[in-house]
């Protein structure tokens, strides 16, 4: 019985992942080219062009955050569903857009407000640790499964696996942690520079974040995954003899 039980570890981290659907290495560069557009260089030309234009440093840095909004309300009516990470994305946009409109109205607060929402992100991913399922749980189903019921349903059944938890909740709290120094920098930066250069920076540093934070996480991931088919392999081979 044991040495199943061994085995069908084994068998769910390897065999049964069920396989991802074939996607061109062309729509995968054209989904990271629209997002880097969406949300870096529209939001910086828009900045720009609108001052061209007279507006003021708060009103054309807040109409420029529509075109992050645009991003998220386009990747999910692509895939036709909303789930909880599109909820997540759209619940910060949201207070975002609240956020910005209360307290002092300059160019100025409106940075520290949006360092600030990043910063409520990071503390959100900390919060979630107590949670039943920490908030990473939901990120890693979405960029990981395919979307099928198939996919989802073997993502759901690892969380049995004690290594698969303690790999989530190590991931959400780096993240956490990540976020929440982000926001102090990016903050502190916002006194210490003028707002032009901040609005270029402001989006650099909130992508170089993630990016760093993907990477990591890709390699952290694949690595927690190698130990566990490593420690699968040795319980079955111990109780084979």
């Amino acid at each position: 019985m044991h040495a199943t039980t061994a085995q069908d570890v084994r068998t769910a981290l390897v065999d049964e992942r069920p396989r991802r659907p074939a996607r061109s290495r062309g729509n995968a560069i054209g989904g990271w080219v629209l997002t880097i557009v969406l949300n870096v260089v529209a939001p910086i030309l828009t900045y720009k062009a609108l001052r061209d234009q007279g507006w003021s440093e708060f009103t054309a840095l807040l109409a420029s955050g529509a075109w992050p909004m645009l991003d998220s309300v386009v990747h999910v009516a692509w895939r036709r569903r909303l789930d909880e990470f599109a909820v997540v994305t759209l619940v910060f946009l949201v207070i975002t857009a609240v956020v910005s409109l209360v307290g002092p109205h300059s160019a100025r607060a409106l940075l520290f407000k949006d360092s600030a929402v990043t910063g409520l992100f990071g503390l959100l991913c900390l919060a979630t640790l107590q949670a039943r399922r920490p908030l990473m749980f939901y990120f890693g189903r979405k960029f990981t499964t395919d979307g099928t019921a198939a996919s989802t349903a073997w993502w759901n059944g690892l969380w049995r696996l004690a290594g698969f938890r303690t790999t989530i909740r190590t991931m959400t709290a780096v993240w956490g942690v990540a976020y929440c120094v982000e926001a102090v920098v990016r903050i502190a930066l916002t006194y210490a520079l003028s707002t032009d250069t901040m609005v270029v920076l402001s989006p650099v540093l909130i992508y170089g974040t993630l990016g760093a934070l993907a990477v990591w996480t890709a390699v952290y991931g694949k690595r927690a995954r190698r130990k566990g088919e490593a420690r699968a392999a040795a319980a079955a081979a111990a109780d084979r003899s």
